[in-house]
């Protein structure tokens, strides 16, 4: 079951995200540890996502559309600000102080970002209890089923991200810092219009 999951998750993977994007900027600008510390971090939230998919939470926030509404525009507006910040400070401005994308950055402040970002669409509880609702139908899923699956997804997240912040630190190798630069602002830009596409879904 372990395996299945990580399948599922491996394929999840292929649409490229903005964690995908910021892992690999990380890895390019600041190292592979410093990136497999914010990997960490992704693969946390994503079990704790799972866990409270299995426990109900994804019921309990399509009981209150309000509440959804909140939770959607709140993780826009984190993206759109992490964005914002990764663009504004290539030219030397700030909007958040403790965030700088254009520096090495302590193994604290990645994980903590990462942390954030990946907490930005709380809505994902929503798809992995859908996606378990259809498994528990189909596959005849019980308890311990649910978690052994939810366990491989989770790998299969490190298990990616992994392999691109290995990709991010060797290519940094052969990167110049105007070309770094370029890549910070296509990395806030994809951010904003992560952000902005959630808001106006």
């Amino acid at each position: 079951m372990i395996w299945k999951g990580f399948q599922f998750g491996m394929f999840l993977q292929v649409a490229v995200g903005p964690i995908c994007l910021f892992i690999f900027q990380t890895a390019a600008i600041s190292g592979f540890v410093e990136a497999e510390i914010g990997v960490l971090g992704v693969a946390i939230v994503d079990g704790f996502y799972i866990l409270a998919a299995i426990f109900g939470i994804g019921k309990i926030l399509n009981k209150y559309p309000n509440l959804k509404e909140v939770v959607r525009y709140f993780g826009a507006a984190v993206l759109v600000l992490f964005g914002l910040s990764n663009i504004v400070g290539v030219f030397g401005f700030s909007i958040i102080p403790s965030l700088n994308f254009q520096a090495e950055q302590s193994v604290e402040a990645i994980f903590v970002q990462t942390l954030v970002l990946t907490l930005s669409n709380p809505l994902t509880i929503l798809f992995w209890a859908g996606v378990l609702s259809t498994k528990i139908l189909e596959e005849d899923f019980k308890q311990k089923d649910m978690y052994s699956f939810g366990l491989g997804a989770v790998l299969s997240t490190f298990f990616f991200l992994s392999i691109i912040s290995i990709l991010g630190n060797f290519l940094f190798i052969f990167l110049e810092p105007i070309v770094l630069k370029g890549l910070n602002v296509i990395v806030g830009l994809m951010l904003v219009t992560f952000g902005i596409r959630i808001a106006v879904k």
